[in-house]
Order: C-alpha cells, then structure tokens, then sequence
C-alpha cells in the first residue's frame, strides 16, 4: 500500500463536496501537472491519502481510499470544460484521474502550521518550501504518524 495527500482549495471542492458525492466517492480530475498525472498513474486501489484544503488555512481534513485506478480524463476533451486541453484526444490521452472514496472525516482538522512543527514530518513533501503539487506522495511513517494524532494533543 502507498500513501498519498490529495490537494484542493476548499472554496472548488471540499470535503463537504466529497461528503454530498454518491457514495462519497469521486474522480481527482483537472489535474494538469505532468508530475501529480504521473504519480496518479502509479496509485493502486486500497492506497490511502490524505485530503487536504490548501488556502488560507492549509488542513488535513480527512482520509480517502483509492477505489479506482488512473483512468484517462475525459474532462480534457470537453470544450466547455475549465480542464480543457486540446492536446489531450480520447486516442491519445495526455491527463489521467483516479476515483477516490471518503474513508474518514477528522473531528478536528490538522493546520499545516502545526504539522510543520512537528520533527517526524520535516522531510515530508507538503513541508517542502515551495511544494506545489496538487497530489503528493506521503511516506508510510509519515502517514501513520499523522493517523496517531488523532488521539492525542498537538
């Protein structure tokens, strides 16, 4: 199993969004960084991630499962979509989604400003000074360290 965080400003999809899906479950589409396509490529169904809203108060707000893996993106051939990409084609397809599912909404969110003092994630993708990735990768002692706050004060 890998680990992942999945980004999103809260005011475009939140966790709410997530929440009101059928089934609680969705495709991550529009994303259009060769680098987040590729990792999304490498993602498994039972791979767990984190949902994160970045904004103006960047949190972990909860888990989701990979329920589907990377599947071409087929927002990128919609003309009236935001994610259109005319280079995209159905025979050559360049953007690639996976379909994740809600696994656990946080009672209490995680801030990245508290997570950021914490010693056990310094190395970690999302604490990088200018990390922009919209999907990240999370390592193992990353994410359990993370789940093990749960149950405990920052």
């Amino acid at each position: 199993m890998e680990y992942w965080l999945f980004k999103t400003e809260p005011h475009c999809f939140s966790l709410e969004n997530l929440k009101d899906a059928a089934n609680q479950t969705t495709s991550w589409d529009g994303v259009r960084n060769y680098q987040a396509r590729n990792l999304m490529k490498s993602m498994k169904v039972g791979d767990r991630g984190f949902f994160y809203h970045s904004g103006k108060e960047p949190e972990i707000v909860g888990t989701v499962t990979i329920v589907k893996e990377a599947y071409p993106d087929h927002f990128a051939w919609d003309l009236n979509d935001e994610h259109y990409d005319a280079r995209s084609r159905p025979d050559k397809p360049l953007w690639f989604m996976v379909d994740v599912k809600l696994d656990q909404e946080f009672k209490i969110p995680f801030p990245r400003k508290l997570l950021s003092r914490e010693a056990a994630l310094a190395d970690m993708e999302l604490m990088r000074k200018g990390s922009r990735l919209s999907v990240q990768p999370v390592r193992k002692e990353e994410f359990e360290f993370i789940m093990s706050l749960l149950n405990s004060p920052i």
